[in-house]
């Protein structure tokens, strides 16, 4: 039988076919993704989740005229099939291909660009009411969000607000009672009773006055198609519950839907992991985290766990295993996270927030008032630091050393190695009386035999990793590999000293003055955007005291970088070892 998806380009080819034909569509764009998955790798849990509704949704409206806003975008790659792009759909997360979330200048059906989560509602509302009030009053408006993303403050305050207005609104909540790890809350709780018919009191979504339908089957298309039909002919703000299994259609992905959100390659025939020859290789350093935290908190009673809804990969759930009492996985929550954390504070516990440092940034208000402000001894672990890479602009931690330098007394530590990753929490839990982020990146570190035993490190104390008589670098966090290997790659490496700055704030500034009096030239090196970073800390130290000393500024450049492997993305800004070394030579010249 002749492929129904070989003849698909856009919806408009979609919506040629006879509604009996859509479940063999159904079952070729399963396979569709799962095989390039399979080998390309991506995220595949979600999108198996919402074929027949991403089908219905294109048969039904008039895309991309009717506007579908996708929540995080996690389970956009059906629809991205679907809207042209099914024959590049192989480069989706490489270098130069296709994104692997909607993004607006990739194609015209994406109609909102989204990499966080809890956004779709306000998205839409925003396009719903611009559509009212230019007079295009037949044009639809659809959020499809998941059971974990609409926990979060900033849906429910889409929700709030959509809820007293008359805009054409229709949003789907895809119910499949997981996130990237389990959903939590009493939210949860409420779905579940909602899909088991036990809920007594009044629904909370018409309580918010929309139009609530359901919860139907995600997976029966007819049905889906039948309830969108009769929804486009209600006015104001709609809500369709669908229940959905993430990872349908693939036995394995059902069965462990947080291992297959993102598997990497796996057998597409079998469903089974291509498991990786067994290798001595160091740790990730979220496991470093993990295991480290687990340590500590068994001597120190006061210690306390808190992740937004990472606890995989966070490896938070090392803590929520062995101790779960003192482990709070808060769902996809950061505002609540960090003012949590500092409400423990206050009352001697010893809270460590971890959250990745894309994702701090929308929690930025509460780290200044809430925790700053008030002096509390908040520990932040940023994971994902740096260049992340497949996942690009939207994850990228290259701005937390920018956004978090100018808070006062905010102590900002990134170790280059595991070691300095767990002394420095063991010396952050003895007690600094002030709140510390410490940062570091995704993937694993450097050192084999990291489980030493804990020793302090003095705040705000950098160390001289190499010797050299004229040329300074300086270096911060794990970056401390990359240029240490650039300059043993360079032509006169004993001209080039090498230091690990460890604290981006406080600075030593016993140790840059004399930096600053002993070396012509100093370069800084960072996996943070250049602008406001630690390489503008040594400018301005250098400002303030009248230096003159040339100063040559490395890192990511002022403009988003989009996705690739990490070693890509550091060749194409110049922060690996050859091209490290490569400008370091150019300066000796």
């Amino acid at each position: 039988m002749q492929k129904l998806l070989n003849h698909i380009h856009s919806p408009s080819e979609l919506r040629l076919l006879k509604q009996k034909e859509l479940s063999q569509l159904a079952k070729e764009l399963r396979e569709f993704i799962i095989n390039i998955v399979a080998t390309k790798e991506g995220h595949l849990g979600a999108s198996l989740g919402v074929v027949e509704l991403t089908i219905a949704l294109h048969y039904v409206f008039n895309t991309p005229e009717d506007q579908l806003i996708w929540d995080v975008g996690h389970q956009a790659y059906g629809h991205k099939i679907l809207t042209g792009r099914k024959d590049i759909f192989h480069t989706n997360r490489q270098i130069g291909g296709l994104s692997g979330f909607p993004k607006r200048d990739e194609s015209g059906y994406d109609a909102f660009g989204v990499g966080h989560s809890s956004t779709s509602i306000s998205a839409a509302l925003g396009m719903a009411i611009a559509s009212k009030l230019k007079g295009d009053v037949e044009k639809q408006h659809i959020a499809i969000i998941g059971d974990a993303s609409i926990a979060s403050g900033m849906a429910f305050e889409g929700l709030n607000h959509a809820g007293v207005t008359d805009a054409n609104l229709l949003v789907i909540l895809n119910d499949n009672a997981i996130g990237i790890d389990p959903s939590v809350g009493a939210l949860k709780q409420y779905l579940t009773n909602v899909k088991k018919g036990t809920q007594k009191q009044d629904n909370i979504f018409e309580a918010l006055n929309f139009d609530y339908s359901g919860p139907i089957d995600g997976h029966d298309i007819d049905l889906i198609i039948s309830e969108l039909e009769r929804l486009k002919t209600i006015k104001g703000p709609k809500f369709l519950h669908v229940i959905t299994t993430k990872g349908k259609g693939l036995k394995q992905a059902e069965e462990d839907q947080v291992k297959y959100h993102a598997p990497g390659k796996f057998n597409a025939q079998t469903g089974d992991l291509i498991v990786k020859a067994e290798i001595l290789q160091p740790p990730k350093y979220q496991d470093v985290f993990g295991h480290t935290i687990v340590e500590l908190a068994k001597e120190n009673k006061n210690i306390v766990g808190i992740t937004p809804a990472m606890p995989t990969g966070s490896s938070l759930k090392y803590m929520m295993d062995t101790i779960p009492d003192r482990a709070f996985d808060v769902g996809i929550a950061e505002q609540h996270a960090v003012t949590l954390a500092a409400g423990m504070a206050t009352q001697g516990l010893v809270p460590f927030c971890n959250i990745y440092s894309t994702f701090l940034q929308r929690a930025y208000d509460q780290v200044i008032h809430d925790v700053v402000l008030q002096k509390l001894p908040v520990i932040f672990c940023l994971d994902r630091a740096g260049l992340v890479g497949e996942d690009g602009a939207t994850h990228h931690g290259i701005y937390d050393m920018s956004y978090l330098r100018c808070i006062p007394s905010l102590i900002i530590f990134a170790p280059r190695n595991e070691m300095e990753l767990r002394n420095i929490m063991y010396t952050a839990q003895l007690g600094l009386g002030q709140p510390i982020a410490i940062r570091y990146p995704r993937g694993r570190g450097v050192t084999i035999d990291w489980r030493q035993s804990f020793s302090k490190i003095e705040i705000g104390k950098g160390v001289q990793l190499k010797k050299g008589s004229y040329t300074a670098v300086l270096s911060i966090g794990a970056m401390a590999k990359n240029a240490g290997d650039a300059i043993q790659k360079c032509n006169t490496p004993e001209d080039i000293a090498h230091y690990d700055m460890r604290f981006v704030k406080p600075l030593d500034e016993v140790l840059l003055h004399d930096i600053f009096k002993t070396h012509n030239t100093i370069i800084t090196i960072e996996d943070n955007a250049v602008k406001g970073g630690f390489g503008s800390a040594i400018l301005e130290f250098a400002a303030v005291n009248n230096y003159k000393n040339e100063i040559n500024i490395l890192g990511v450049p002022d403009d988003f970088i989009e996705h690739g492997s990490v070693n890509q993305l550091h060749q194409s800004v110049g922060l690996d070892a050859d091209s490290l070394a490569h400008y370091i030579d150019k300066v000796l010249q």
